[in-house]
């Protein structure tokens, strides 16, 4: 009997490894069938997008095709991806390909959605636009010949892109897709730095060959400068010009004028498909809108609070006139408000080991926002290695509020995060690369949140700053909501933003622009941010002392961009494994 049961047993174990021997070879050969599907495409997709300055030490030879077979080349291709990924058994695919199934699945569906859109025939809109994105280039880290030839390469297609872009935008006339004409007044003024330069020495494009690096004999040198010079005179400058004349010409003055993006064609589902692009979430209109009057409610208590802390003597309206007049809120040079934001950035630097185990090898610069595009710019703009600075209106830019708009732009935000995803070799690269506004700038303004955590703000004015920011955020759910699918005007809602914030009204304008020329993505923010914060409260309720802040920011940051239903899952794995971080030297 004995016998018969060590037998049986022996049967017993040899049938489970067989099973599960069958398991993992099913799950390898699915795991490398949905790699093949995304490695393919990234590669693909990598050639698709013109260079800027976020995009790190690449510096492409070429600019894409965005012509009409090149668009429906992309609509095919994803369509085709979408299909492969329907075939996929997550079943059957490891843990965390599981993870990256459903990542790659919803950065896959909105690049389709775009296509057929057809969001393409608008490449602008109040503050960033084609041109705009392709002069980021010059802004690069030239290191070799090699990236000045490549350089000057993608200078010689700038007619053919020009030409390509400007006949997308003629379609999209054609058919109403159009930023508002509003929003677009004005704008032509980002290309005159281009057209009306002295010489090509004076052009912004020639900015890389003023100094080169020494590891690059003289010669040599002299002959880049010589074939730059050419080709700025011959491809750059024409380009521009015949851009500058379609946009004043043709382009602006026939431009739409209703606001909402309701009123685009198939409006309704438009708006919609922007809310689940920026917020990766399915809420109507109706609901955001809601969720933004509560919360701006709350937040409007806490200013209240601040208000007495300072012994202000008046109401709200009577507190946010004093701080956009009084001079003592604004920098006085230029010069003052950059060196502001690096004391700024450097007292984080002093901080962060206390708040995050992992921390990204990338450095950032901190530079003004060049002078062509500032009066119609963002306050500041963070991302991979820099962190632009506005210094144009220097009573637009308040000093309280300078220290939440720096750990927002660059660290612990987006100059931090995203070197982090590209640094993290575990990623596949749409991770690493990818971007998620409701992740990247939910992180970011979860950033100056904890500046209040981490001591950064010196003074009840700068944490007013940071909840005037906090404020604007929330508002902005209410305005674009209000703009796209409530038929608010531009003034009421630079009204809404003016009465609840302590922006400047130059920066108010601006922003409404931006909000009434790209729907959806300022819903980002606020939705983001509120998802990092619900995920904490509940990580800290259910781990007690077992909750190690530097493990929770690691966990969230190892993600790269995700989706807001992936990022809550993996807070709750790092519940259920008792708060322990991704690295194991943080505890």
């Amino acid at each position: 009997m004995q016998a018969f049961k060590a037998g049986l047993l022996a049967m017993m174990t040899a049938s489970a490894l067989t099973m599960a021997s069958a398991g993992i070879a099913a799950q390898t050969s699915e795991d490398a069938r949905f790699t093949a599907i995304y490695s393919a495409e990234w590669t693909w997709r990598e050639h698709q997008q013109a260079d800027d300055e976020d995009s790190g030490d690449r510096i492409s030879a070429h600019l894409p095709d965005v012509g009409p077979a090149a668009q429906a080349s992309r609509l095919e291709r994803w369509s085709t991806v979408m299909t492969q990924l329907a075939t996929i058994d997550a079943t059957r695919l490891s843990p965390e390909n599981r993870i990256n199934l459903q990542i790659y699945r919803n950065q896959i569906a909105t690049l389709l959605a775009a296509q057929r859109y057809r969001d393409y025939e608008k490449p602008l809109n109040a503050d960033t636009s084609f041109w705009g994105n392709v002069a980021g280039s010059a802004r690069q880290s030239f290191k070799t010949e090699q990236d000045y030839r490549h350089y000057l390469s993608m200078l010689g297609e700038m007619p053919r892109y020009f030409a390509q872009q400007i006949a997308n935008m003629k379609a999209g006339a054609a058919r109403r897709f159009t930023p508002p004409k509003i929003t677009l007044e004005g704008r032509d003024a980002t290309v005159t730095p281009i057209t009306d330069a002295k010489t090509p020495q004076d052009n912004p494009f020639y900015a890389p060959f003023r100094t080169m690096p020494a590891t690059i004999p003289a010669a040599t040198q002299a002959d880049l400068r010589a074939a730059a010079v050419t080709v700025i005179a011959e491809a750059v400058v024409p380009a521009h010009q015949a851009l500058l004349a379609f946009l004043r010409d043709d382009y602006i003055p026939h431009a739409r004028t209703a606001l909402d993006a309701y009123s685009l064609p198939d409006g309704k589902a438009y708006y919609q498909s922007k809310i689940r692009e920026f917020t990766t979430l399915d809420l109507p209109p109706q609901q955001i809108h809601q969720i933004g009057l509560d919360e701006v409610a709350k937040i409007h208590a806490e200013m209240l609070d601040v208000m007495r802390q300072v012994a202000f003597k008046g109401d709200l309206p009577a507190f946010l006139a004093y701080l956009r007049t009084d001079p003592r809120f604004y920098a006085k040079t230029p010069q003052d408000l950059l060196d502001r934001a690096a004391w700024i950035a450097k007292t984080f630097d002093g901080k962060a080991k206390s708040w995050f185990g992992r921390l990204p090898r990338s450095r950032f610069a901190i530079i003004p926002v060049p002078d062509d595009i500032a009066p119609f710019y963002t306050g500041g703009r963070g991302g991979p290695g820099v962190y632009l600075v506005n210094t144009y209106n220097l009573p637009s830019r308040p000093l309280y509020s300078l220290t939440a708009l720096t750990l927002h732009e660059s660290a612990p935000g987006h100059a931090f995060q995203m070197p982090l995803a590209a640094e993290n070799k575990d990623l596949p690269p749409f991770r690493q690369q990818g971007y998620i506004s409701a992740y990247g700038e939910g992180w970011a303004l979860y950033c100056e949140k904890l500046g209040v955590e981490m001591g950064m703000y010196d003074t009840p004015y700068d944490r007013f700053g940071m909840l005037s920011y906090q404020m604007w955020r929330a508002a902005r759910l209410v305005v674009d909501t209000g703009i796209h699918s409530m038929g608010w005007s531009r003034e009421q809602a630079q009204r809404y933003l003016h009465d609840n914030t302590a922006l400047a009204d130059h920066e108010i304008e601006t922003e409404v622009d931006r909000y009434i020329a790209w729907p959806g993505q300022a819903l980002s923010y606020y939705l983001g941010e509120k998802a990092i914060l619900d995920s904490r409260a509940k990580a800290e309720k259910a781990l007690g002392a077992k909750f190690n802040i530097r493990a929770f920011h690691d966990t969230v940051l190892q993600l790269g961009s995700v989706p807001l239903p992936v990022l809550q899952a993996r807070v709750d794995r790092f519940i259920a494994e008792g708060g322990k971080g991704p690295y194991p030297d943080e505890e």
